[in-house]
């Protein structure tokens, strides 16, 4: 299943800064923590901000229902950023997305938060809590209330401006600070003397409590746990506490029975105070309890018998079930196929390595690979030799002249392969264009990012994990980087035939586009140029007649268009310069030529060569020139097996991906026909029609993920 988990990092990702900023934030390390524990589970997983990219990131790596796909999940860990009620922000926006999450509803979060009314519905239910007194000002008539008094913010967590008053002087100092550092109401709550408690609830129904926690304030009736005993230096625990069988009970039942009235889902956990006579009395529940290791609901969780992984994967499924029935999760969630425990060890090794490869993505990135810059695609080349040198690749170098170099790897000293992986070393930017690396929230961007070096990038990380997870020297792989895929292969065309018919199967590693798709099959391309001159300009009509017949011939050209057929035809470049007065005429175009199928080449030259009139009445002269450039990759039985067996690989591992034709030529079309096939296994983004290009940051785990269990699979490992 994909599991987004969503927190909040990025708190300048916002509109405007207004109202009250948010205090309560998750460290890094546990998230990571959560996102390994659910990849332990077997799900793929990304780590989302919930900041206003957040529906944009979500669309980009949830399932599309609508299209048939199986429900995702978000595992909700965003204490929002700004504002009232902000544990609500997230599950509010994921109610109107339609996508499932773990942990309460936004009524349920916005009671338990709101102290004041937590105590009045525990006052209604008969669940025992302090006495209470709300203040909007310092000025207000404070006589009726009973010192001590605990004062804290109205709708606050992790005990943030807890503060004890004994007498009327400190409740106003109290309060003033409440209302000037946290912009809401100061409740003031009856101190209860004696000792402080927790107990963690998981489940809907069932609902299970686990053991009795008790904090350890060494004795002292008067302590209380601060909001820097919980961060900074926690407190020791006790678990399960050292009370009366009847009063742990007791304690468990009133917490249900709060849990219930407040409306809440999947988790919690309720912190009480116990009197020096054993008096229950319920502080707060909080609807979001904290996954830190040094938690007390972490740490209650594990003497009721879950480790943390097991904890956290409970608390998605308990929501799974709430939202589907038991037997649809079973059914989507049992697998014993081998693959999946071996694909938990790759994105765990993956995730862990994400600095290593965001640095490598970014040297990558920022080195110029025109393809007439044959300095910057020879150094781009040594980086890769670098890369695959310490996973123990040997290489072979074709040297060229006018372009890079062109380079073939291979996992053993005799280049015996099965599978080779095709990818290029240059682009089509000069230096003036290029756009350097950036990382912005989930995306990474710059130039051939999406083009080609994320591609290399997923096959470097996909031979890592195969070497962590010892089967890279099981397999035979080649790996053929070409430099000059922006001339359309024209001297890399013999060696990619040459290299690929030693293959069984040959994998592309273009980038794939934001709808998952996999390449299985391309578009042949064809190039022509169009010259158009005025011969006799003697006399000034011939200048419009010779206008008039070039830009007649370029509609002709693309009315050979035929997209049902797969033929696309469009004039490009196109120069036309023409004068009345000094009567001369020249006209030249680019024609660039699209087809599906390989026997329409032969048709299409033919007719193209028909339409160009060698000359008109004496005064107009044209001429054409061209040829085909690259085959069509067509679509055939050994690409639908190839494509079967991936699409049901990917499935498992909750990767969505789409059949997709693309009407650019590719270098793989020079692959015989009769092998397996594919292209596309690069990471997920796009290219628009200004040249910039982003990949989506987790689509870099999911590919690498999923190309190194295809290739352990196609090695039969």
């Amino acid at each position: 299943m994909k599991v987004a988990i969503i927190y909040n990092q990025d708190r300048t990702a916002v509109i405007n800064t207004f109202g009250m900023q948010n205090k309560e934030v998750y460290n890094p390390k546990t998230v990571k923590l959560v996102a390994e524990s659910l990849e332990k589970g077997g799900h793929n997983v990304s780590v989302i901000d919930g900041n206003m990219n957040v529906i944009e990131n979500l669309q980009n790596f949830m399932p599309k229902v609508v299209e048939g796909e199986t429900f995702g999940m978000v595992f909700n860990m965003a204490y929002g950023i700004q504002g009232e009620s902000r544990y609500t922000h997230i599950p509010s926006l994921l109610e109107m997305l339609g996508i499932p999450y773990v942990g309460s509803s936004p009524a349920g979060h916005a009671l338990a938060l709101d102290k004041v009314i937590t105590k009045i519905i525990m006052q209604q239910h008969q669940i025992p809590t302090p006495d209470f007194w709300v203040f909007s000002s310092a000025k207000e008539d404070m006589q009726n209330v009973k010192y001590p008094v605990i004062v804290k913010p109205k709708m606050e967590s992790v005990s943030f401006g807890l503060k004890v008053a004994r007498n009327e002087t400190e409740l106003k100092l109290a309060v003033e600070f409440v209302i000037r550092e946290f912009k809401q109401q100061a409740l003031a709550e009856q101190f209860i003397r004696g000792r402080e408690f927790a107990v963690g609830i998981i489940g809907n129904s069932p609902i299970e409590t686990f053991p009795v926690l008790e904090i350890d304030l060494n004795g002292d009736p008067d302590a209380i746990q601060t909001a820097e005993d919980k961060q900074k230096k926690p407190r020791a625990k006790i678990c399960p506490a050292l009370i009366s069988e009847e009063l742990a009970q007791q304690m468990k039942e009133y917490s249900v029975q709060a849990f219930r009235a407040l409306q809440l889902r999947d988790f919690a956990r309720v912190d009480i105070r116990v009197d020096e006579n054993n008096r229950i009395y319920l502080l707060e529940i909080n609807s979001m309890a904290s996954l830190g290791r040094t938690g007390s609901y972490v740490y209650a969780a594990k003497m009721h018998g879950l480790e943390y992984s097991a904890l956290v994967n409970k608390m998605l499924d308990v929501a799974v079930v709430r939202y589907f029935t038991k037997d649809e999760f079973l059914d989507e969630q049992e697998n014993t196929d081998a693959e999946l425990p071996l694909s938990i060890k790759i994105r765990g090794f993956l995730r862990s390595h994400e600095g290593q490869t965001e640095k490598l993505l970014s040297q990558m990135v920022d080195l110029n690979t025109h393809v007439r810059n044959i300095e910057g695609v020879n150094q781009f080349g040594n980086i890769l030799k670098k890369q695959l040198n310490v996973l123990n690749f040997q290489y072979q170098t074709f040297p060229q002249v006018e372009v890079g170099n062109i380079l073939l790897f291979c996992n053993n000293a005799t280049f015996d392969y099965d599978i080779l992986l095709l990818g290029n070393l240059d682009n089509t930017t000069k230096i003036g264009q290029q756009e350097y690396f950036r990382h912005a929230d989930q995306k990474y961007y710059g130039t051939g990012i999406w083009e080609h070096k994320g591609g290399l990038m997923t096959m470097l990380l996909a031979m890592q994990s195969l070497r962590f997870s010892r089967i890279l020297r099981k397999t035979k792989i080649g790996i053929l980087l070409t430099s000059d895929d922006a001339l359309q292969g024209r001297f890399a065309k013999e060696i990619i035939e040459n290299t690929s018919r030693k293959a069984k199967y040959v994998i592309g590693l273009h980038g794939a586009f934001l709808n998952g798709g996999i390449v299985t099959s391309r578009s042949g391309s064809a190039v022509y140029k169009c010259s158009m001159n005025l011969k006799n300009n003697e006399q000034a009509e011939n200048v419009p007649q010779s206008v008039q017949a070039f830009s007649r011939l370029m509609i002709a050209y693309t009315e050979l268009s035929d997209k049902d057929a797969g033929l696309l035809i469009s004039p490009s470049e196109i120069k036309l310069n023409s004068n009345i007065t000094d009567s001369y005429a020249h006209g030249e175009a680019i024609l660039s030529v699209r087809f599906n199928r390989n026997e329409q080449i032969d048709f299409i030259d033919k007719k193209i060569r028909k339409l160009t009139p060698a000359k008109i009445k004496e005064n107009v002269h044209f001429q054409i020139e061209g040829e085909e450039k690259r085959p069509a990759m067509e679509f055939n039985s050994q690409t639908e097996t190839f494509w079967s067996n991936l699409n049901e690989l990917a499935r498992k591992l909750g990767i969505r991906l789409r059949k997709e034709h693309r009407w650019s030529s590719a270098d793989i079309a020079f692959c015989p026909h009769d092998i397996q096939r594919i292209d596309g296994l690069g990471p997920v983004g796009i290219k628009d029609f200004k040249k910039m290009e982003y990949i989506l940051k987790h689509s870099l785990i999911e590919r690498a993920t999923l190309l190194a269990l295809t290739l352990k699979r196609l090695s039969k490992v």
